[in-house]
């Protein structure tokens, strides 16, 4: 090709000799069609160019010296009819409208970026994800566009001619050195996507420099014109001879001129196949009315009356069929509903078809044979019942299936009146399927009118391409045909699909006077023109282009124009119209005198009409409209321009408003929908003082549009693709043609793109969907992406809130092959669209959002003090039963250490079982009595001493999977003097990510020695164990498989029991590790509180599924049985994998009234046996004995997951009662315990916008924003809370929100750590209260956000009941905005979008929010994903998402307890190792 510097420019290219350019024009289609590689393309051009390169860069030298330092690769040129212009009449204003204003405003756009040099990090995706669907082999040319006007290419012609030029030059605003990474996997770093070579700049900044606010304009423009007056058309002549009605022409003619052609059809290939004359119209249509009405019920029994209304089922290319069954209807006087062939169960749209085929009646379908046989069976040969369809009564309307009427019956023909002619049916924006009705006197002068218009006559030939069912195809070709005794040559759509000239050459052939043409049919014709040159348009009066009305099609007429005068086109007969169901024709240009001049054009500001303005756009260039005119008012009409919304007020005349037309002639209401009929066709417009014009109604066409100079009328748009943003009117064709003009051939399929708005927080966001070709690549894809963006931002000055690129062919598709819009919206609401590319731009584009709160200098501890009140509150304390008033006659109090406890057990009750351990298949595989115990704790002991050569103090850590080898080593090291510290074991088959905290724990702790089984510790010294930490420098490693039966001398006691008794060592959700210290006074306080709550004595068995390993799960498992004495069936949770049932049924089998687990066990049960109740009862299995079921934990309550278990086993007796949690923290494991006693744990609903403001609002069950807290259960004997500012430190009122603090014998004695850290020691576990507390209490901190709230309830004390709610973990919540965000908030509100989000998770990044979801879906779900998850946190909590992370299921970290570990999370993202299936930085 030459070379981007001899690149000519459109001046160049301008004067090039005309034969040049049409032969570069004919290249450039043949690329956009795909005939032609990019290589050949670049070939050919550059050999028609090579003679004329020195003249060109004579012509632009100064262009070159742009083009030098340019290094962006080229993009095909796009498909440019327009630049078939050539000079014509008026030619200034031609000239003016070659879209260079679109180039100039994408030029601009593109340079005011490369100033900024925009970073924008490409989205990473796994290669695998998404293989492109191969383009159906069997696509026409070009299934049109973006709506059903299939009008795309018209506009890509009216924009791309230069512009394509100045995006090739213009430096992409994103830089290039970042594009390198475009389809690498997630190796390359997660994190390098926002870099720039040379320089590094954080994401963040990038975004920070993104987020350009739109301010509101104050030189907004406003009318100032007067108000508009209603507009007459010519009066309708008064013609002798014209019918009474159209079935008394039709009759005249049938039995007058019975040998005229009324109707040719044609074949696939485009040849004619079969001519209708009217004799044979009329005697077929005759027989049909005589069927209907005689034949198909009995004489006393008719399945139709007159009235009734039939659905008329003909394809495109049966026009002949459809004219006869229209007719006979007509005949008949039942009503015809015309709708489209139905191709499966599942069309789009076809849902609404049905339900529109329901309320009006309809019980009888008449079709073809032909047809017939295509719909689609069932297996037995029954046609299949379609979604929403009422059941149909198929009729074949083939003459041979007809009865012949007698020679007595005619039909009964009446004079026109307002009874019901025909339904037409029309897809609303929303999508729903709405029948206007049209009645008879209206179907007459509707024809009338069009005659006059068009200037109609007897025996003219008509070429008619459109749909013959609807619209202005039924007007013209099969009511006005009839009216003026007309031929007319029917081209359906699939034959344009396979010749694009055959209109042309069927106007050639018959020379037509008239063709009835839409834009799209004029840019097939113009792409095969090369096919053939000897054609002759000359005897064409009249091209009426029918959808004139969209403001883009004025190109394609001019490039047609352009191309085809040759041709003996003349420039007068292009006739663009306006129509719309409801109004009918609107207006329509009339045929003009030779020699005449052009009507003029309009060339306005799109600033302007985004007000809805009209402003003649003379200084800024970047942003013009230019539209043509549609001709004058109907004749006998009135028209009349209203405000679009609210009442019907009259414009002013340089106003936007939507077109009203009063006649005769227009729908007279939607069949069924009175409401809306009221508003659409029953309008009468009003004076500024709001005052009626008339007592004349008029109807709402749905165009907007103005009436200019010369009355002649204008139209803008449609209020169908009308998106209202910020209070800005855009038309959605218009975001298209922009669309469409960057360089949109490389990346779009067929100029597919589809625009329409989504409500998000408060306002309409603009989306745009396009297809993408096969062929595209991930980086021409992204270019164009982010090329799009900002053309539409600076062209139209409306952010788009999200573009997303679909693979080829997979968008709904409309009859006619156009996109089905509201089919389109639906699909990206329910995140069904599957995109294979997607760009979110909500920082650009959502500028609503509330104004960040600015925290307020905390006010010191001023409050007064009265007794418990702060500022006429109770101070929010809580307390569990006072310990000390409690008469027990437990001989166990007499032993202040657990391990005199086991002693005294083994001594007084030897063979009494403390622990059986089960398996997955539910057999108890070892058991420990008292005596059992305490004698292996011996051997322990003995050995530790033997072979560890430890002494007293010394930290031993035990490594054991769950069972009851733990319990003994852990009582084994209490006879010895050491201290235990009880670790999970690393897990085999994930050594590097286990077994890194096994040898931290170990490190931290300075355990002299590490006790553990054989397998373990082979395992601790294996190779791979190596790979992963340093395996030389264990501790010393004992196996307790094989022990010695020697026992030390003497068992340890210790001094006094504040000495320390274990460490407890926990990796918080947040990835902090700590240790805290448990001296013997807590252990024995804990156990103490858990037995007097739980009821716990030795005849008593409860069952345990939980985690030994730290936390009130490792008190419960090794500590609560020897103390009470009590049975624990431990059932080891990692056994539940492979049996779910095990828990339920060991419940079951031993009668257990206790039972305690995880949320992780009770979220496998709930998701595991949710469908398997049946086979639960079937096993027998009965929850009725469960007393209490106690959910572990040390978070806020899961009341959804809780509810969702209690639910769904309430079929085999669990009590819904039953089911509670427990709260703990770090400084104290068990603050809150349910228990056997006291009133059920409550619930309440809190505002969730208060609680980001740290405020507690209680709200009514169902407010908006609500969220619903459960009670943790209640407040062990012994312990004290209290609620307390975590700034000021001073207590807090009732129901309001701080940290929770806890005072308790059972409280650890501080953090265990290497350097032992006295402020942090004095700041978490003995701390004051800066003011309120006379007794001076010393508080640990739980690190927790909580309020207590006083109950109506009564406690066991007789007092009322005070509930502790925990909110959420201080260290966990995300300060966003100047807000406090609790993040299993927003992972809530993710989870609930889509039902193949498995789990989610979130942190910040720097000050982005990033959302990570897993998905278990297929991964062509992943994209739907990004824009729902940013919807939902933008709606819900007023925040925008970063960046959206899709990974597979079972990424997110998640530790024993069910807990996500989020830190770990963001750890593995920021160090690119989560091997994502997409990231998507949202802009």
């Amino acid at each position: 090709m030459a070379e981007r510097g001899l690149e000519p420019s459109p001046a160049a290219v301008a004067a090039l000799p005309a034969e040049v350019r049409a032969q570069l024009a004919e290249l450039e289609l043949e690329l956009s069609e795909g005939d032609i590689t990019q290589k050949g393309y670049e070939k050919k051009r550059s050999k028609l160019l090579s003679p004329y390169i020195p003249q060109i860069q004579g012509i632009d030298s100064t262009v070159q010296k742009e083009h030098k330092n340019q290094t962006t690769p080229s993009a095909a040129p796009t498909s440019t009819p327009s630049k078939y212009h050539r000079g014509r009449s008026g030619g200034a204003r031609d000239e003016r409208y070659r879209s260079d204003i679109h180039t100039e405003a994408v030029q601009a756009a593109l340079a005011k970026h490369k100033e900024q040099k925009m970073a924008l990090p490409m989205p990473t995706k796994r290669r695998s994800t998404f293989v492109q669907s191969p383009a159906d082999a069997c696509t026409p040319p070009d299934t049109s566009s973006a709506s059903e006007d299939e009008g795309s290419l018209r506009r890509q012609a009216a924009l791309s001619a230069a512009l394509q030029q100045s995006l090739q030059n213009a430096e992409s605003w994103i830089n290039r050195s970042i594009q390198g990474s475009s389809t690498s996997s997630s190796a390359s770093s997660t994190l390098s996507h926002g870099e720039v070579k040379g320089t590094t700049v954080s994401l963040a900044d990038v975004f920070a420099s993104t987020r350009i606010v739109p301010q509101p304009d104050p030189n907004q423009p406003k009318p100032e014109g007067r108000q508009m007056t209603p507009v007459k058309g010519e009066p309708l002549g008064v013609i002798c001879n014209w019918p009474p009605a159209l079935e008394s022409a039709l009759q005249r003619w049938g039995t007058t001129q019975a040998k005229c052609p009324c109707l040719t059809a044609l074949d696939v290939t485009g040849k004619p196949v079969y001519t209708l004359t009217y004799g044979k119209l009329w005697s077929r249509s005759l027989k049909l009315a005589y069927t209907l009405l005689n034949k198909l019920g009995t004489k006393n029994e008719p399945v139709l009356k007159p009235g009734d209304r039939v659905a008329l089922v003909y394809p495109n290319n049966d026009p002949v069929m459809f004219m006869v069954a229209f007719y006979g209807c007509l005949l008949a006087e039942v009503i015809p509903v015309p709708i489209e062939v139905p191709l499966t169960r599942k069309d789009a749209g076809g849902q609404q078809i049905g339900f529109l085929l329901g309320s009006c009646g309809v019980t009888l379908a008449l079709t073809s044979e032909i047809c017939l046989k295509g719909l689609p069976k069932t297996q037995n040969g029954e046609i299949v019942q379609f979604k929403g369809w009422p059941r149909l009564k198929w009729v074949v309307t083939d003459s041979k299936y007809l009865s012949k009427s007698p020679k007595d019956w005619q039909p009964h023909i009446s004079p026109a009146g307002t009874e019901p002619a025909y339904i037409e049916y029309k897809t609303s924006k929303e999508g729903s399927v709405m029948g206007v009705t049209v009645s008879r006197i209206a179907m007459l002068s509707h024809c009338q009118a069009l005659s006059q218009a068009c200037n109609y006559s007897e025996g003219e030939t008509v070429v008619n391409v459109l749909d013959i069912k609807k619209d202005a195809g039924l007007w013209h070709g099969i009511f006005a045909n009839v009216m003026n005794k007309m031929h007319t040559v029917s081209v359906p759509y699939s034959v344009m699909k396979t010749c694009p000239l055959s209109w042309v050459q069927r106007v050639h052939t018959h020379k037509a006077k008239v063709a009835l043409v839409k834009c799209r049919d004029l840019h097939w014709a113009m792409m095969a023109h090369r096919d053939q040159r000897d054609v002759s348009l000359s005897s064409l009066r009249m091209l009426i282009v029918t959808d004139g009305a969209n403001p883009w099609s004025v190109s394609s007429c001019d490039a047609f124009l352009s191309l085809f005068q040759s041709h003996g086109l003349k420039p007068e007969a292009i006739c663009p119209c306006a129509t719309s169901p409801e109004a009918m024709t609107v207006a329509i240009r009339r045929p003009g005198v030779p020699g005449a001049p052009l009507p003029g054009r309009a060339i306005l500001s799109m600033n302007g009409l985004s007000y809805g303005v009209i402003r003649v756009n003379t200084e800024d260039k970047n942003s013009a409209l230019t539209v043509q005119d549609v001709g004058h008012v109907m004749p006998g009409g009135m028209m009349c321009i209203v405000k679009p919304d609210g009442l019907p007020h009259l414009c002013k005349t340089d106003e936007i408003g939507e077109i009203c037309v009063s006649s005769r002639t227009g729908g007279m209401m939607y069949f069924g929908l009175a409401g809306v009929t009221k508003n659409t066709f029953e309008v009468i417009p009003t004076n500024a003082a709001g005052s009626p014009i008339g007592e004349v109604p008029f109807v709402r066409s749905g165009l907007l549009g103005f009436v200019g100079p010369g009355s002649l009328v204008f139209v803008v748009g449609k209020m169908d693709g009308l998106q209202i943003v910020s209070g800005r009117r855009h038309n959605a064709d218009d975001i298209v043609a922009t669309g469409l003009a960057v360089e949109s051939i490389k990346t779009v399929y067929r100029g597919r793109i589809a625009v329409f708005s989504v409500s998000v927080f408060y306002d309409e966001r603009i989306v745009v969907v396009a297809e993408q070709r096969p062929d595209a690549s991930e980086e021409d894809s992204f270019q164009w992406m982010s090329r799009v963006l900002q053309a539409i931002d600076s062209i139209h000055q409306v952010g788009v809130y999200c573009l997303a690129l679909v693979p080829a062919n997979t968008l709904p598709k409309t009859p006619l092959g156009g996109i089905h819009i509201s089919q389109t919206k639906q699909h990206f609401l329910e995140g069904s669209l599957h995109p294979c590319n997607i760009l979110m731009c909500p920082h650009t584009c959502v500028t609503n959002l509330p104004k960040p709160r600015q925290k307020q200098p905390v006010v010191g501890p001023a409050s007064v003090m009265v007794g418990n009140l702060v500022a006429g509150k109770r101070i929010a304390q809580a307390a569990g039963r006072d310990l000390g008033q409690i008469e027990e006659n437990d001989l166990v109090r007499k032993h202040q250490f657990l391990a005199e406890v086991l002693q005294w057990r083994a001594q007084a009750t030897p063979d009494h079982v403390l622990f059986l351990l089960l398996n997955a298949k539910g057999t108890t595989v070892c058991t420990a009595s008292c005596l059992q115990l305490h004698k292996r704790a011996e051997r322990i002991a003995g050995i530790l001493y033997d072979k560890g050569h430890l002494n007293a103090g010394d930290n031993v850590v035990l490594l054991y999977p769950p069972g009851i080898e733990l319990i003994a080593a852990f009582y084994g090291c209490l006879y010895a003097g050491c201290i235990p510290v009880t670790v999970r074991p690393p897990h085999a088959q994930n050594l590097t990510a286990t077994l890194p905290t096994v040898r931290m724990i170990v490190d931290v702790s300075k355990a002299a020695c590490i006790l553990t089984t054989q397998t373990l510790m082979r395992l601790l010294k294996s190779r791979e164990a190596a790979a992963a930490v340093d395996v030389k420098t264990w501790p010393t490693i004992i196996d307790t498989d094989d022990l010695p039966r020697k026992r030390l001398p003497q068992l340890y006691k210790p001094p006094t029991p504040e000495m320390l008794a274990y460490l407890d060592f926990s990796v918080s959700t947040t990835g902090m590790l700590t240790g805290v210290k448990m001296s013997h006074s807590a252990v024995n306080a804990l156990c103490r509180a858990i037995k007097l709550q739980c009821e716990l004595y030795s005849s008593r068995q409860i069952a345990i599924c939980l985690d030994p390993y730290c936390g009130l799960g490792f008190a419960l498992w090794c500590l609560c049985s020897v103390y009470s004495g009590h049975q624990s069936v431990l059932i080891p949770p990692m056994e539940l994998e492979n049996n779910l049932f095990l828990w339920l049924s060991t419940v079951n089998q031993y009668k257990i009234r206790d039972t305690f687990c995880s949320y992780s066990v009770m979220e496998l049960c709930t998701k595991g046996l949710g469908n398997q109740v049946e086979v639960l009862k079937a096993r027998g299995i009965n929850l009725s004995c469960v007393r209490t079921c106690v959910v572990v934990a040390e978070e806020r309550p899961r009341v959804s997951l809780q509810h969702s278990f209690s639910k769904l086993f309430k079929d085999i007796g669990l009590s819904p009662r039953a089911v509670s949690t427990t709260f703990g923290s770090r400084v104290n494991v068990a603050i809150c315990l349910q228990g056997t006693s006291g009133p059920d744990p409550t619930t309440v609903y809190v505002d969730l916008k208060s609680l980001r403001h740290d405020r507690v609002r209680l709200v009514e069950r169902g407010a908006p924003q609500s969220l619903l807290l459960s009670e943790s259960g209640k407040i062990l004997p012994g312990v004290k809370v209290v609620i307390v500012n975590p700034e000021t430190k001073g207590p807090v009122g009732d129901s309001h929100l701080g940290e929770v603090w806890v005072n308790s014998p059972h409280t650890a004695s501080g953090y265990y750590t290497i350097y032992d850290n006295e402020t942090l020691q004095a700041d978490h576990f003995n701390t004051r209260l800066s003011f309120g507390d006379a007794t001076q209490t010393l508080w640990a901190r739980t690190g927790y956000l909580g309020f207590v709230r006083r109950t109506e309830l009564t406690a066991a004390t007789g007092e009322r009941h005070d509930a502790l709610y925990v909110v959420g973990a201080l260290d966990e919540t995300l300060e966003l905005r100047g807000l406090r965000y609790h993040p299993t908030d927003i992972e809530t509100s993710v989870s609930r979008t889509h039902r193949s989000i498995a789990e989610c998770a979130v942190f910040t990044w720097t000050n982005l929010l990033v959302v990570v979801v897993e998905l278990c879906g297929c991964e062509q779900e992943a994209l739907d994903l990004v824009p729902l998850v940013t919807n939902v946190v933008l709606e819900e909590h007023y925040l925008i998402v970063g960046v959206v992370v899709v990974v597979d299921p079972g990424v997110i970290p998640i530790n024993s307890r069910g807990e996500k570990q989020r830190m770990h999370l963001r750890d593995s993202f920021l160090a690119d190792q989560l091997d994502p299936i997409y990231v998507a930085y949202n802009m």
